[in-house]
């Protein structure tokens, strides 16, 4: 049965300078019609309905009003009062390997953007996704390191609507007594790099910078990748998002404080209590699964991407 698709080329900021955003639109589009379903190709702030909506970004409590963000909403709405789908676009979870992203991997949901959230397309692993995936980006899932020196705490953006109104900074010291009640490791600090206002709430120099009073604390230097960051660490600390995924694909142990909504939800620990003798479960089937909600951009406009996507239509 042919499938009914719009796709909300409004849905993208009027001031976008990013070439990327509308060119997913566009290209999933081509997909569409390549599977021969119906393409319904929105350019105002219209909402039609259809099986699957698919819109640029997503939106959350607190957005501000904007009439790309008011479409997006409105979209989700009714898609989601009627039974029916919105596909997501999100970051790539592998984008610490490259962040210039050449081949445009993105990820893609229905109805959320979060594992308990959203439908994620990996209902069945196939294999053979992720190794396409490893050989485009030069990835490995290496085996885990049970060596290092350091705690590594990763930190959201502050005020990111992933943290759900927790301040950042509260997070890393609330984290902090609790690491040190059960080791003495050296901590070092990883600002989001996307967040502008970190480097001032993160030089201790700063009167913003609240994180005071620990010993064996150190900041990371902005600029530095995860993967600098990582040389000689022993386990990574994070709420729930992304630098995770790229610190449990190089071999090093991970700990979530928000496992519902983590990426790594499955292989994650918990337990801070546990730093220093961290669960190291096999990987091989979580890296399968997270690997079928990432596609570039040719899987979009040859139309397999969306032949995958479809199957999870009711």
């Amino acid at each position: 049965m042919k499938k009914i698709v719009a796709v909300y080329h409004a849905s993208v900021p009027p001031n976008n300078k990013n070439l990327e955003k509308p060119l997913i639109l566009q290209n999933f589009g081509e997909g569409v019609i390549k599977n021969n379903d119906q393409l319904i190709s929105v350019r105002d702030n219209k909402f039609h309905y259809s099986d699957v909506g698919v819109i640029q970004g997503w939106v959350h409590t607190g957005s501000k009003t904007s009439n790309h963000l008011e479409l997006r909403n409105r979209v989700v709405k009714e898609q989601l009062k009627h039974n029916r789908y919105v596909l997501v676009v999100d970051s790539n979870l592998f984008l610490y390997k490259n962040t210039a992203n050449p081949l445009h991997y993105l990820r893609y949901s229905f109805n959320g953007v979060f594992p308990n959230t959203g439908i994620y397309f990996d209902t069945e692993a196939n294999p053979s996704r992720w190794q396409s995936i490893s050989k485009n980006l030069n990835l490995t899932l290496k085996d885990y390191r049970t060596t290092g020196n350091h705690i590594l705490l990763c930190l959201q953006r502050n005020g990111g609507w992933s943290m759900d109104g927790y301040d950042v900074q509260t997070w890393t010291i609330d984290t902090i007594k609790k690491l040190r009640a059960v080791t003495d490791r050296p901590i070092i600090i990883r600002g989001h790099p996307n967040d502008s206002n970190a480097k001032r709430y993160l030089d201790p120099k700063n009167p913003e910078c609240k994180i005071r009073g620990f010993t064996n604390v150190f900041f990371s230097e902005f600029g530095r990748s995860l993967e600098q960051d990582l040389v000689s660490c022993w386990a990574v600390v994070n709420h729930n998002s992304s630098p995770t995924v790229g610190a449990a694909i190089e071999g090093y142990p991970v700990f979530v404080s928000d496992p519902e909504r983590s990426q790594c939800r499955i292989i994650a620990n918990t337990d801070l209590s546990k730093i220093e003798n961290p669960n190291l479960p096999d990987r091989q089937t979580w890296v399968e699964k997270i690997s079928m909600s990432h596609w570039n951009f040719d899987e979009l406009r040859s139309g397999e991407a969306w032949a995958h996507m479809r199957n999870y239509c009711q």
